[in-house]
């Protein structure tokens, strides 16, 4: 009589998954490590910068601008219906906490009940944590497509943005590349029920995520068209994973989109909630009027509408290059997805830029190029020049500009 094989077959036991994550992390470590220096510059300035003012900095990054409505949702939950005055034509200030998605401050909830943390530092642990798994996702996905190198140099990049402070602020931005970036590294390595998981996840954490969800069906709708092309290759279980991946993606966002209709008790509730945020989609008239106000009248523009409008064209320029680079399909669509919302979009110009932050696929021609330099000292100057500006221009963002970045 022949023994039962094992449940767990060699391939598949902790034992190996342990040393497999262990060798990931090793291979990650010098991405994590130098992101998280360069962001430690950023936050050491901010430092300096408040205690020069008597402004203590990590109190700006965990209450200025929607962070504090986080924390308020985190602690008091969402509104129950719009506001009163929000049908008044004459108030522009009659805002909505049901636009701001709910996983965010349900895990500051969450570090608050188990860590007895105050809400605000609650919400940076989030977040920093947040940020170091993005930068290990940013890494994982560069390197799989253009190696290890390549995949160093973007997560450090991605550290250097201009607008990288908000990736050390209580903001969704880190939570959100972290999902975005592991879910597209499932789904280039075919991992489809991790993809759409994930997918469903940072749909709970912002808005743009639709950006993703169509990266990933996409990415599931091509590989299924190569199975139906040659099935007999392909083992049964590869035939539905990549079905059940794209049905489970878009489940996060339109849950809460779902949600926050019935809890308005009409079908557009959402939409309603983003008119009174001024943000509807007008494929680009705002954002065109607005890049002629600064390019034509630049002495009277802030200076940090100048940043921004000078992060869109170079955003632009990049996803050209992405696209003519022939990155692999997902990344292609999700980068070019989050310019088109950021471009589209007529929300307030100055945070267009910070919409572009979870866009890392657009990083990687800088990456390559970085990688291509021969001399190591090159490359060190250039990246400390650019950790020095991201890091002085966080500091102008959070205590001399009056607007959310």
């Amino acid at each position: 009589m022949k023994p039962r094989p094992s449940a767990i077959t060699v391939e598949d036991s902790p034992a190996l998954r342990c040393h497999r994550l262990r060798a990931a992390a090793r291979d990650a470590a010098p991405a994590v490590l130098g992101f998280a220096v360069v962001r430690a510059v950023g936050v050491a300035v901010l430092l300096y910068w408040g205690h020069r003012r008597g402004d203590p900095a990590l109190g700006r990054l965990a209450t200025i601008w929607d962070a504090e409505r986080y924390g308020n949702i985190a602690v008091n939950g969402y509104d129950r219906g719009l506001p009163v005055l929000a049908t008044s034509p004459q108030v522009g200030n009659a805002y909505s906490n049901l636009a701001f998605f709910p996983l965010y401050p349900a895990l500051i909830r969450l570090v608050h009940a188990l860590t007895s943390l105050p809400v605000p530092h609650a919400a940076l642990l989030v977040s920093w944590l947040a940020s170091l798994i993005a930068a290990w996702g940013i890494f994982a996905v560069a390197a799989w497509s253009y190696g290890k190198h390549t995949g160093v140099l973007a997560a450090v990049l991605w550290g250097a943005l201009p607008h990288a402070v908000v990736e050390s602020m209580a903001y969704t931005e880190a939570l959100f590349t972290a999902l975005a970036a592991w879910s597209l590294y499932a789904a280039l390595t075919q991992r489809w029920i991790w993809a759409g998981v994930l997918c469903a996840l940072a749909g709970l954490t912002r808005p743009s995520a639709v950006a993703l969800v169509v990266a990933i069906d996409g990415a599931a709708a091509v590989a299924l068209m190569r199975i139906r092309r040659r099935p007999e290759r392909q083992p049964v279980e590869t035939r539905w994973r990549p079905c059940l991946g794209a049905v489970i993606a878009p489940l996060g966002w339109l849950g809460f989109v779902t949600w926050v209709g019935t809890r308005l008790g009409r079908w557009d509730g959402y939409l309603a909630v983003q008119k009174l945020w001024r943000s509807q989609f007008d494929w680009g008239v705002t954002t065109v009027r607005q890049l002629v106000r600064v390019f034509l009248h630049t002495p009277s523009v802030p200076f940090a509408w100048m940043v921004v409008a000078l992060v869109l064209c170079a955003a632009i320029a990049l996803g050209a290059v992405t696209v003519a680079h022939g990155q692999p399909l997902p990344l292609v669509v999700y980068s070019v997805g989050l310019l088109v919302i950021a471009v589209g979009d007529s929300a307030f110009f100055g945070a267009r830029a910070r919409f572009l932050v979870p866009a890392f696929p657009l990083l990687l021609p800088l990456a390559i190029g970085l990688a291509r330099v021969r001399s190591g000292s090159v490359r060190v100057l250039l990246l400390g020049s650019t950790t020095a500006l991201s890091a002085l221009y966080g500091a102008y963002l959070v205590f001399a500009v009056d607007h959310a970045p």
